[in-house]
């Protein structure tokens, strides 16, 4: 089977305008490392992490805790399936609330060896509109 010649150089072209288009993409964040605007960038990742993100994932996992415990009390009061399935849901839960823990800890002491914040972290809020 052979590659027909129009073939070929549409795939050249592709691949060159692909490299291109990815170093003219490169462009801005190599004049921002000049510029100093990386520790803005990581400051402003850390803050949405930290205020957006997290408490988000918090509340997802609360929300599936309560599932579950309405579905291992109520929903599965004679039914031993429904009884596992929401302890199952109880347990991964859990493991979410430990991993958020776990993540908002790692990101807080990251900032604080990259940048050298000597303050200490603030727990997580939810923003009031």
């Amino acid at each position: 089977m052979s590659i027909s010649l129009e073939k070929m150089l549409y795939t050249k072209a592709m691949k060159k305008i692909a490299i291109i288009s990815s170093f003219l993409l490169m462009m801005p964040l190599v004049s921002l490392a000049q510029l100093g605007a990386v520790d803005t960038f990581f400051n402003n990742l850390n803050t949405f992490i930290g205020n957006v993100l997290i408490p988000l994932i918090f509340g997802l996992s609360l929300l599936i805790f309560i599932w579950g415990m309405f579905r291992f009390f109520i929903l599965g009061g004679g039914n031993e399936e429904d009884r596992s399935k929401g302890k199952q849901l109880i347990i991964w839960s859990i493991v979410g609330f430990v991993l958020m823990v776990s993540i908002w800890g790692i990101v807080n002491i990251i900032a604080g060896g990259v940048f050298g914040d000597t303050t200490p972290p603030a727990m997580p809020v939810i923003l009031e509109r």
